[in-house]
């Protein structure tokens, strides 16, 4: 047995003897009220003693069904009320670990924000124009959720291949071309370049040949 069987099993006897108890000295109160010549007193739990006892029920009610057919004692609740779905408590005695399953955890990685894109992009884009391996960028990519900045990809390696050499323009566009489908789709790529030609003034500034590149 559990703790908490044993602890209720040894409350069954101790009622169970208590009530042994009061009906053997009701009993012998009966048979000494008969040897007075007196009447004796209907036991406490006989229904002529219910039905003469005219004490409050200090607020207890008799167990019938509220108005309405809610509540009560053996009642089930009103016909069509339909009771939310509990959470499981894992503090319940009786909460199952095996019944909920196995719980499984996820990371979940936030969106990058344009200044923190910015910080992990760049470098990113600068080692790859020293060893120009496009796969090792799209893993790195793949760590960063870019969300609804994947164009900021293609647009800030261009803008970097702006400022660089010429052999850095090449290694972009190779760059580009891996991209598209993997992690950048092409309304992705165009909508950088879309980008670029509204920000083209500020581009002459830094790169004078922007157009022409």
């Amino acid at each position: 047995w559990t703790p908490q069987e044993k602890l209720l099993h040894e409350a069954r006897l101790k009622a169970k003897a208590k009530r042994r108890l009061r009906r053997t000295s009701s009993r012998d109160s009966a048979r000494e009220s008969l040897s007075e010549g007196t009447e004796p007193r209907p036991e406490p739990g006989s229904p002529k003693g219910r039905g003469h006892d005219r004490r409050s029920r200090m607020g207890k009610g008799r167990g019938l069904p509220k108005k309405g057919g809610a509540g009560g004692k053996g009642v089930w609740g009103a016909p069509g009320v339909v009771y939310g779905y509990q959470e499981p408590d894992a503090r319940d005695p009786n909460y199952d670990e095996v019944a909920q399953g196995d719980t499984v955890y996820a990371t979940v990685v936030p969106e990058l924000e344009e200044e923190e894109l910015e910080k992990n992009v760049q470098p990113m884009v600068l080692e790859y124009f020293e060893h120009g391996d496009t796969t090792e960028v799209l893993e790195l990519l793949r760590e960063l959720n870019l969300g609804s900045r994947r164009h900021a990809v293609p647009s800030l390696a261009v803008a970097l291949a702006l400022e660089g050499k010429a052999s850095h323009r090449e290694l972009t566009s190779r760059l580009l071309a891996d991209l598209v489908g993997r992690g950048v789709t092409p309304e992705d790529i165009a909508g950088a370049f879309d980008g670029m030609l509204r920000d083209l003034p500020d581009l002459i500034l830094d790169t004078p040949e922007a157009p022409q590149v």
